[in-house]
């Protein structure tokens, strides 16, 4: 069964392609490749963002608050109607990230959502975790806002479960036709070649793993795939503002 509920620090490095290849060459003497990346293959993660009309989550969380939420709905690849797709409640406290999610057909996570009202309740729900975001929603106002999509990589650590580093690549995003199964396409988020490793621990990370950030130079950064698009989107209106003026 995959894991619904998750409590773990994430810290963010961005890098070029030489710096992810020496990264990911380095790593494989203490990990190894998630099940869905057999091969050495990309899996693709797509995710549809909800958020008020005024955009309420994505700039609270920009203003990096103590405490801060987020609702999407994710699934692996373009999903068809029926396919099973995860809704997933993020949180974050004091940097501690608290992911909770249930699984759930495409069509019921989407009525969920613009109803407010939960599914009729069977095996492979997670009853608890749908009670969580019926409240949260019913503080908000929520509509779809935006389609975000990457490829990644992801290692787990040989031996501890607990210690997770995924890579993404090619982040993807879209403003209109907001359907997960509409199709895997938007504009860059990144420059050709850019990759984001996260490194996700529910405690600290071993010495092995911070000398080895240390060699190669990788600082810690902030980034949110939401949050940059939105800052993005924001730009861009700017821009043509400015170009209807001139």
């Amino acid at each position: 069964m995959a894991i619904e509920v998750f409590n773990r620090y994430e810290n963010k490095y961005l890098m070029n392609a030489e710096a992810f290849y020496r990264m990911y060459n380095c790593l494989t003497e203490y990990m190894e490749l998630d099940a869905f990346n057999k091969d050495d293959k990309f899996y693709s993660i797509s995710n549809l963002y909800y958020d008020t009309a005024q955009h309420t989550l994505v700039r609270n969380s920009l203003a990096k608050p103590k405490y801060r939420e987020k609702l999407r709905i994710r699934a692996y690849g373009v999903p068809a109607a029926d396919a099973k797709v995860y809704l997933e409640l993020k949180k974050k406290v004091f940097g501690l990230v608290n992911k909770r999610r249930t699984a759930l057909k495409l069509h019921e996570a989407y009525a969920f959502v613009r109803t407010g009202q939960a599914p009729e309740y069977r095996s492979g729900m997670n009853r608890q975790v749908i009670q969580e975001i019926e409240y949260f929603m019913s503080r908000y106002e929520l509509r779809p806002m935006v389609y975000l999509a990457y490829d990644r990589f992801a290692m787990f650590c040989k031996g501890n479960r607990d210690l997770r580093i995924t890579f993404d690549t090619n982040i993807r995003s879209r403003r209109y036709d907001l359907k997960l199964e509409s199709g895997d396409y938007g504009e860059p988020l990144l420059e050709h070649g850019q990759w984001l490793m996260e490194v996700k621990a529910e405690k600290t990370i071993p010495v092995w793993l911070a000398k080895l950030l240390a060699e190669h130079r990788m600082y810690r950064t902030s980034f949110s795939k939401y949050g940059n698009e939105y800052k993005k989107s924001i730009r861009c209106a700017n821009q043509e503002r400015e170009r209807v003026l001139l």
